[in-house]
């Protein structure tokens, strides 16, 4: 197995989730207590990884990072390095493809919790802040771990994204994912089959784990 691809793509699982977890909390919370109607255009704008092709949003992604886009030329003067095929790069596009799977189990966690005990914290005096980490989060767990599952191991099984945005350079942005297909490409069939088994056995311990946090606290996904 390629032990190299698997530690950088457990390096990338780990980062990337703790920045989606700062950014998906105050995000949901914000989409569950707004009334605004236009809130409906963030959230739909937040869940469009889900439905377009990994390789559309790794090419905007590559185009928006690039050294003639604003971010890219802000980047290369603070660091004096282009974002696009770096490890730097590829956390960047996890965190955008990965962003509706930390923020949906939480929306509707958030979208669960009986509006009277929000009220009465705000009739408290407690601000925003307060109410999400002393009230909706404690009451949350399940949906906060789901969120945790769920955008580490699709942070794992990424292809798309981190190919059109850190290509394929061994030990910088070669992930689990770009090693079986550059295996399969190679006839390496025994370690592309090792490398998918062991990836398979992990993505059926994750769903394990989220069916069990579902059938034990809140649901991950919202019911229509």
């Amino acid at each position: 197995m390629d032990w190299q691809a698997i530690g950088l793509t457990l390096q990338l699982a780990v980062v990337t989730t703790m920045i989606l977890l700062v950014i998906a909390v105050p995000l949901a919370a914000w989409l569950a207590l707004s009334r605004r109607r236009w809130t409906a255009v963030i959230e739909a704008v937040v869940a469009l990884p889900l439905v377009l092709p990994p390789t559309v949003l790794g090419y905007y992604v590559l185009v928006g990072l690039g050294a003639r886009s604003p971010v890219g030329q802000w980047w290369i003067a603070v660091t004096g390095e282009t974002l696009p095929f770096t490890f730097g790069g590829l956390v960047f596009a996890s965190v955008l493809y990965s962003l509706p799977f930390a923020v949906q189990p939480l929306l509707a966690a958030f979208g669960g919790l009986d509006r009277r005990l929000l009220d009465a914290s705000a009739v408290l005096g407690r601000g925003r802040m307060i109410t999400v980490t002393r009230v909706m989060l404690p009451l949350s767990r399940a949906g906060l771990a789901t969120a945790v599952v769920l955008s580490f191991a699709h942070t794992v099984g990424e292809f798309g994204v981190v190919l059109m945005v850190g290509g394929n350079i061994p030990g910088e942005t070669r992930t689990v994912s770009i090693s079986i297909y550059d295996s399969v490409q190679g006839f390496d069939y025994a370690q592309a089959g090792q490398t998918s088994l062991a990836l398979l056995l992990f993505s059926v311990g994750v769903l394990t784990t989220t069916y069990v946090l579902q059938r034990g606290g809140l649901r991950a996904w919202p019911r229509s």
